[in-house]
């Protein structure tokens, strides 16, 4: 987990933003040994900002498909502050996500760690499917 917090913060240096300040990097390690990063990217009309967990995951899609599955994911910062993964997020990741995905992020007592299942429980899932085996 300590390699892939140093890769989310070198993602989070990259972040582009100017109008909040708040720099965020995200890692996500694959069942193959892959780790993609991403960092959010703001626009000045804040609805359209994408977070660095879901820059990280589209990048993985394109990059690699959407058959690996997420064994690991930490988030960072540069500010300091608290910031585990917004509900967007968690939500666009629990598809991709194996059962007992951990996801690291500071909080305010420091880093912590939790499965993503904690994080997410009731995830939206596709109700045509009787197997949810993702989450």
């Amino acid at each position: 987990m300590e390699n892939l917090v140093k890769a989310a913060a070198a993602a989070a240096e990259k972040a582009y933003a100017p109008y909040s300040g708040f720099r965020v990097g995200a890692a996500l390690f694959f069942e193959d040994g892959t780790t993609i990063t991403g960092c959010n990217v703001e626009n000045i009309s804040y609805s359209l900002t994408i977070c660095a967990e879901r820059v990280a995951l589209t990048r993985a899609i394109v990059e690699h498909g959407s058959e690996p599955r997420i064994v690991a994911i930490a988030v960072t910062n540069l500010n300091g502050a608290a910031s585990p993964p917004c509900g967007a997020c968690l939500q666009m990741l629990s598809e991709f996500v194996t059962p007992d995905t951990v996801v690291s992020f500071p909080a305010e007592s420091g880093r912590i760690e939790k499965l993503f299942r904690e994080l997410l429980p009731f995830a939206f899932v596709d109700w045509r499917e009787e197997d949810h085996a993702r989450r």
